[in-house]
C-alpha cells in the first residue's frame, strides 16, 4: 500500500492483506489523526470509546483517526474498551457504540477485555451481537487475564483473537516470535506497545483479517460462508473528501501529513525524521508552501498530503472564521480562548459553562454568537443513571457532574433535579 494518498479512492483497495501485513491500534493517546509505525503499515485499531461496568468514555479522536486512515489508503477498523460482566452491561455498551460505528461493514469491531470481572457467558453473548450487527467479530486481551477469568478455548472455537504479549519496552518494529502467546485461532498479534520512540502500539496480522470490510466480502475465520457487505459511513465520506482535495486548494486549518519522502524545509534545512510521516494543521498559506502548526518551518505543497479538511474538524463562519471548536485532549478553555483571540470568560457564557469550567474532549464549543440558552433541567426517575441521563440531552456524565457539583462516585437520587445545560 502506498502511504501518500491514493489517486482514486475506493473501499476496494489495490492490495488486499497477506499475512503479515502490520498496523498499528489507536485511542486518543495519539494525535486527531491517524499516526503510524512505519511507511508501509497497512491497518488501523482505532478505539471508538470504553464501556466501565455502566460507565462510558467515547472518544473524541475516532472519527478523524478512522477518516484520515482511510484517506492515506489503508484499512481502518474498530475496538471498544469493554468492562462488563453481564449480558444487560454488553447490550447497553453495545446499543450504545455499534451505532456509532464508522467503519465499513465486515470490518473489525474487537472487544478489548482486560479488566474487571468478565465470564465467558456474557463476552460470547456480545461478540455474538457484533458479528449479528454484520461486523467481524474479534476477542482482544492478554492471555494471562483472559484465561484466569474465561473459557478462552471455547471463545477461540467460535471467534478470532487478537492477542497482546511482549517482551520489554525497547522500540521494536517487527515482531518477537519467542514471545508469541500461542493460543487457537489468534488471528491477530500485538506485539509491542513501543512501536516507535514515544510510544505506540505495534500490530501483524496473521490470516488477513484485516481486509474484512475492505473487499466487499467477509469471510468468518471459522470457515463461515462469505457475505456480501456495502457500506457508506461519515468517515468513510470524510476519507474520499480529502482524498479528492487537490494541493492547491489546501488552506488554514486543513490538516496535511509530512510525506517519508520529504527532506528539504523550504528554508533549505533538513526535515527531522521524526517530523516524517506525522500529522499537522496549517497555519499559514502562501504561495506553493505551507506553515504547519507546533513546527513553524516552511514546506512545500508537494512534500505534504491533505487528511482532513477544515471543514472536518470545525464549523465556519461565512468569513472563514471558526464558529465551533471540538475540544481535543489537554485542551484548556483559556488556551482555546487564546488561539481564537477571545477571553475564557466570553467562551464560559457562550457555552453556559461554570466554574470550575470544565470541559471534555469531544465537546463541541461555540466560538461565537449568541449566548447558551437559559438553563434546562431535569428530575430523576427509578432507573436512570447519570451517563444515560447524558446521553439523551448530548452532553457528557462529567460535564452533568460538574453543573450540578456531583462528586465521584456520581451518585443521583429519585426524585432529585439535575441542571442539565
Amino acid at each position: 500500500m502506498a502511504v501518500v494518498l491514493l489517486l482514486s479512492f475506493s473501499l476496494s483497495l489495490s492490495a488486499y492483506a497477506t499475512k503479515g501485513d502490520q498496523g498499528v491500534d489507536l485511542s486518543h493517546y495519539q494525535t486527531s489523526t491517524a499516526e503510524f509505525g512505519q511507511a508501509n503499515d497497512k491497518f488501523a485499531i482505532i478505539q471508538i470509546g470504553g464501556y466501565y461496568d455502566g460507565y462510558f468514555s467515547p472518544q473524541s479522536t475516532y472519527a478523524t483517526q478512522v477518516a484520515s486512515t482511510i484517506a492515506q489508503g489503508k484499512r481502518a477498523h474498530t475496538y471498544i474498551y469493554a468492562q462488563f460482566s453481564s449480558n444487560i452491561q454488553a447490550d447497553q455498551m453495545l446499543n450504545y457504540y455499534l451505532p456509532k460505528v464508522q467503519t465499513p461493514k465486515g470490518s473489525i469491531v474487537a472487544l478489548d477485555v482486560e479488566s474487571g470481572n468478565p465470564n465467558t457467558a456474557s463476552v460470547k453473548y456480545a461478540l455474538d451481537k457484533v458479528q449479528a450487527a454484520g461486523y467481524t467479530a474479534v476477542l482482544y486481551g492478554y492471555k494471562a487475564f483472559l484465561t484466569s477469568h474465561l473459557d478462552l478455548e471455547s471463545l477461540a472455537k467460535a471467534y478470532p483473537l487478537w492477542m497482546a504479549e511482549y517482551p520489554n519496552y525497547n522500540v521494536t518494529t517487527s515482531p518477537n516470535y519467542n514471545y508469541f502467546p500461542s493460543f487457537s485461532n489468534i488471528n491477530l498479534f500485538q506485539f509491542t506497545s513501543t512501536y516507535k520512540a514515544g510510544g505506540l502500539d505495534g500490530d501483524i496480522d496473521l490470516t488477513g483479517i484485516t481486509d474484512n470490510g475492505y473487499k466487499g466480502t467477509t469471510t468468518a475465520s471459522t470457515g463461515g460462508t462469505a457475505v456480501k457487505t456495502t457500506t457508506s459511513t461519515p468517515a468513510v465520506s470524510a476519507g474520499q473528501q480529502a482524498n479528492n482535495t487537490p494541493k492547491s486548494s489546501i488552506v488554514v486549518g486543513d490538516t496535511v501529513k509530512v510525506n517519508f519522502s520529504a527532506s528539504k524545509w523550504s528554508t533549505g534545512e533538513s526535515i527531522p525524521s521524526w517530523v516524517k510521516g506525522q500529522s499537522y494543521k496549517v497555519s499559514q498559506v502562501s504561495g506553493n508552501n505551507v506553515l504547519l502548526a507546533n513546527i513553524s518551518s516552511w514546506i512545500s505543497k508537494s512534500n505534504v498530503e491533505i487528511l482532513l479538511t477544515a471543514s472536518t474538524n470545525s464549523s465556519l463562519d461565512s468569513d472563514g472564521s471558526a464558529s465551533t471548536y471540538t475540544v481535543q485532549s489537554g485542551d484548556t478553555l483559556s488556551a482555546i480562548a487564546t488561539k481564537y483571540g477571545t477571553t475564557y470568560q466570553n467562551l464560559a457564557v457562550l457555552n453556559g459553562i461554570g466554574s470550575p469550567y470544565l470541559i471534555i474532549p469531544g465537546e463541541n464549543l461555540k466560538l461565537s454568537g449568541t449566548t447558551a440558552g437559559s438553563s434546562a433541567y431535569y428530575t430523576i426517575k427509578s432507573g436512570d443513571t447519570l451517563s444515560g441521563i447524558a446521553s439523551k440531552y448530548g452532553t457528557t456524565y462529567l460535564k452533568l457532574a460538574s453543573l450540578n457539583s456531583i462528586k465521584s462516585p456520581y451518585v443521583i437520587y429519585v426524585g432529585q433535579t439535575l441542571r442539565i445545560k
